[in-house]
């Protein structure tokens, strides 16, 4: 079940929390598009974990695999927004330093998928 989250209450509580919501936000955008995609991967505490101890690094590839796994997700409800797979582009921005843009635009896609917008 996917959580619908204020996009723009969920980048300023990061940005005053000081990234720990942003923890949190990571987490739970995780293991939310894990299970929409029905795929196998690491859960949210285990990348947040592997990004740790990269250095960062494993975040760009979790950018680039939050694409794939969305664009699975919505093969698999055939959902047909126009939108092709981002995780090129989440990629480039993690690349340049603009996470939290990339969070942003993973939770818009993710909010897609709650419960609210699926039964409208």
């Amino acid at each position: 079940m996917v959580k619908e989250r204020n996009v723009a209450l969920s980048a300023i509580f990061t940005v005053i929390t000081f990234g720990i919501y942003g923890i949190y936000w990571f987490v739970c955008m995780t293991d939310e598009a894990l299970g929409l995609s029905e795929e196998k991967g690491a859960g949210g505490i285990l990348a947040f974990i592997f990004n740790l101890i990269t250095f960062g690094l494993y975040g760009w590839y979790w950018a680039y695999k939050m694409g794939d796994r969305l664009e699975t997700a919505k093969r698999k409800r055939n959902i047909e927004d126009g939108s092709a797979n981002n995780g090129v582009l989440y990629l480039i921005l993690n690349i340049i330093g603009l996470s939290l843009v990339t969070y942003i635009l993973i939770q818009i896609e993710l909010n897609k998928f709650s419960a609210k917008r699926l039964t409208h």
